[in-house]
């Protein structure tokens, strides 16, 4: 499913259309995809909010696949393989940011399905270095959410601080909220969520919310932590004003709308808040171990391949419970 140029996503901006089988460079693997999960930021993709680096693109960037063919200077161990690849297709290795563990923040870093040709398809070529096993406890559709809702929503916690336990807020219920309230629940949260559908706050419910409402409610005591999922910017200072002194509100969106002035005295008393920006190798491995350890049940429902655009018109329209998965074939 080929984007030859941004646009709304009711005007169904993705064309099916037969490429030429990709052929792996050096270092790189092609895989047969099985699944590819779709996430808000493929629809920020395809509505040209994001900068394009490149038309035509073909998006999706959590991605389940089987490797059929690999470049001579990784000899043929991994064909075969069932792996997994998130949003960070590759990054230099060398900068200040690399060398420090923090490759997510690498100047030079390229995106899977911005950069590359992402999962939309039936193959895709991706460098090895930036593929994961797949737990087997997972199955292909199962799996897929967990590659970027999942490494996204845990790194926000751990930046946010809810991995050491607290009451710990979600702002936002969708598919990275309904892998994180699993993470949480295990860290030992005590977990609020607001939202604004009641089909959500029932979701929440049944995966241990100890509390759902309407972003305007107040919950039963303030927030430790917070993450805010949601791409809407007046929610940060909703979100400052439930935190108790020195906690953190993170904002996990690849994009959000203009936060509005609110008061000093929101941030005061050594309240944090902060962005989260992509997610690293090390993020998703944890994130996978944990997922199988936990072990976390992801909702999802499949669709073929050809109803892409229709899947990001639900997701930009909220008509989902969990995630949404194309399948090819």
């Amino acid at each position: 499913m080929v984007l030859d140029r941004p646009g709304p996503a009711a005007s169904r901006p993705l064309v099916a259309r037969e490429l030429d089988d990709p052929r792996p460079g050096p270092g790189e693997v092609v895989l047969r995809v099985l699944s590819c999960g779709v996430c808000r930021t493929d629809l920020h993709t395809v509505e040209g909010e994001l900068p394009l680096p490149r038309l035509p693109l073909v998006p999706g960037h959590q991605i389940v696949g089987v490797v059929e063919e690999a470049a001579l200077d990784l000899g043929p161990g991994m064909v075969g393989r069932r792996v997994g690849v998130a949003w960070l297709a590759g990054a230099c290795g060398g900068c200040t940011w690399c060398r420090s563990g923090r490759e997510n923040l690498c100047p030079t870093a390229r995106f899977t399905g911005l950069h590359r040709d992402g999962g939309y398809a039936e193959r895709v070529a991706v460098d090895a270095a930036f593929t994961y096993p797949i737990p087997d406890g997972f199955d292909d559709v199962q799996a897929a959410p967990l590659l970027c809702a999942g490494v996204i929503g845990y790194r926000a916690l751990r930046l946010a601080g809810a991995l050491g336990g607290g009451t710990f807020g979600i702002f936002g219920f969708g598919s990275s909220a309904h892998v994180a309230i699993q993470v949480a629940r295990h860290a030992g949260c005590r977990v609020f969520v607001f939202t604004r559908a009641a089909r959500h706050h029932d979701h929440a419910r049944a995966l241990g919310a100890d509390w759902a409402g309407t972003p305007g409610e107040t919950p039963p005591a303030p927030l430790d932590h917070a993450v805010i999922f949601s791409p809407a910017g007046e929610q940060v200072p909703l979100a400052l004003s439930l935190l108790d002194r020195g906690g953190c509100v993170a904002c996990a969106g690849v994009t959000m709308s203009d936060l509005p002035a609110f008061p000093y005295g929101l941030l005061y008393q050594e309240r944090v808040l902060r962005s989260v920006a992509n997610a690293t190798r090390a993020d998703a491995i944890e994130l996978l171990a944990l997922a199988e350890r936990i072990p976390i049940a992801t909702s999802v429902e499949a669709m073929p391949l050809e109803q892409a655009n229709e899947a990001l018109l639900r997701v930009k329209e909220s008509r989902i419970t969990g995630a949404l998965v194309l399948v090819p074939g």
